[in-house]
């Protein structure tokens, strides 16, 4: 397989790339900074330079690729305006790309971000917006809604599902469902919430 994570650098992204990259598919990863190249390139990805924000048209770094994710964000620090160009901007020209297979890194809460902190609005409105288009787009799409995010090891267990209550999920779980998720036709057209728990991921995976 020859996969697209976009928003290459974040953490998410290199656990992903380095599962990809270790079974042998192919990856790469799209990045604003090119001082960053380097840390894909330790995981196994290759690293191709990509400011998503200023480009119109991203079907060039993403030519011959079998799927993409997008696993971009403007970041915690980032004000409202960001957020629409980078969590769904970028989503959107992602989506107009070319590639039909496509997995969304979303955010608990972004199903409903009127119920979230009046902080978070900004960003899960964004990141409501963009599932939405993504679901509309007539693409092999899949939704993927991790919990509060950690940095603990991997437990290669998790609770999947549409209705699963807010929990925290290491970053690291997060990528192994989105392994998972890439490995299993039966995901396409689905949007589910995936946080800590009892279940291993390929068996909760399955089961959605």
């Amino acid at each position: 397989m020859d996969v697209v994570v976009a928003g290459g650098h974040g953490q998410i992204a290199l656990h992903l790339e380095r599962l990809l990259a270790e079974r042998g598919d192919s990856v790469r990863g799209l990045i604003r900074n090119p001082d960053h190249a380097a840390d894909l390139e330790r995981v196994g990805a290759g690293a191709v330079v990509c400011d998503m924000e200023a480009e119109t048209d991203l079907r060039r770094f993403v030519e011959g690729a079998d799927a993409v994710v997008f696993a971009a964000g403007a970041g915690p620090g980032s004000g409202p305006e960001r957020k629409r160009t980078v969590d769904l901007g970028a989503a959107v020209k992602l989506m107009d790309a070319g590639v039909s297979r496509y997995v969304m890194v979303s955010s608990v809460g972004a199903d409903d971000p009127a119920s979230g902190p009046e902080s978070m609005r900004p960003y899960l409105e964004a990141k409501a917006e963009a599932d939405r288009r993504l679901a509309e787009s007539g693409l092999d799409y899949t939704i993927v809604r991790p919990g509060v995010l950690t940095d603990a090891n991997a437990t290669g267990h998790v609770a999947a599902g549409p209705d699963v209550e807010r929990a925290e999920i290491p970053r690291a779980d997060v990528a192994l469902t989105l392994l998972a998720v890439l490995d299993t036709a039966t995901t396409v057209g689905k949007a589910f919430t995936v946080v800590a728990g009892d279940e291993p991921v390929d068996r909760a995976v399955a089961a959605l």
